[in-house]
């Protein structure tokens, strides 16, 4: 065996690189910057993105109940349909989102792909306190409302950190988005709830 092998073999895939192109390493803070944007756009009260709140609680959780990483990505690209039929064609999106999670749920309980095994009951139990945030964001006033989207967020936030430094459940590079989005969108919440 080469020993210039040996440092590359051990590094794995889970870490970042910091050699290689700087879009490779920005390019999901860029993401997340332009999707808050399109979120903030237009929005006068936080409690109608509350399913934001869920939302993120279902994206690890798909990754979770699937065995699979990159399901974050789809989950996600499934809510964000959601989330703007809801916000420009009036649909509720929490309910369909609660009952993807559902649905999550069962998947992830018949196909025991989960690894490790602790990740599934984790992201289900997030999954249930953040839903039941949403819905209760949901029947508040406009600034208490607010404020617990604006909490969630920031408290998903620390969970995306979380995820991204040991590398579990989801990829690096979703962990990095959803907290740079999550950190920017419960800053735009907040702002709106203590000021309007």
């Amino acid at each position: 065996m080469n020993a210039t092998m040996t440092p590359e073999r051990h590094r794995g895939p889970a870490r970042l690189s910091h050699r290689g192109p700087r879009w490779r390493r920005t390019w999901p803070a860029v993401l997340a910057v332009l999707v808050a944007a399109a979120t903030a756009y237009g929005l006068d009260d936080g409690r109608d993105i509350a399913a934001i709140v869920a939302a993120s609680g279902l994206v690890y959780l798909a990754a979770a109940a699937t065995g699979r990483r990159w399901a974050a990505w789809v989950a996600f690209g499934v809510t964000f349909t959601l989330i703007g039929l809801d916000k420009f064609a009036g649909l509720d999106a929490t309910p369909w989102i609660l009952a993807l999670a559902a649905a999550l749920l069962a998947v992830g309980i018949l196909g025991r792909r989960t690894r490790p095994w602790l990740a599934l009951p984790l992201q289900s139990a997030a999954m249930l306190v953040l839903g039941a945030t949403a819905l209760l964001a949901l029947h508040t006033d406009a600034t208490i409302g607010g404020l617990l989207v604006a909490a969630a967020l920031l408290s998903h936030a620390a969970w995306d950190i979380h995820h991204h430094r040991t590398g579990r459940v989801v990829d690096h590079s979703f962990a990095q988005f959803c907290a740079v989005l999550d950190i920017l969108v419960a800053a735009f919440v907040a702002t709106i709830a203590l000021t309007s």
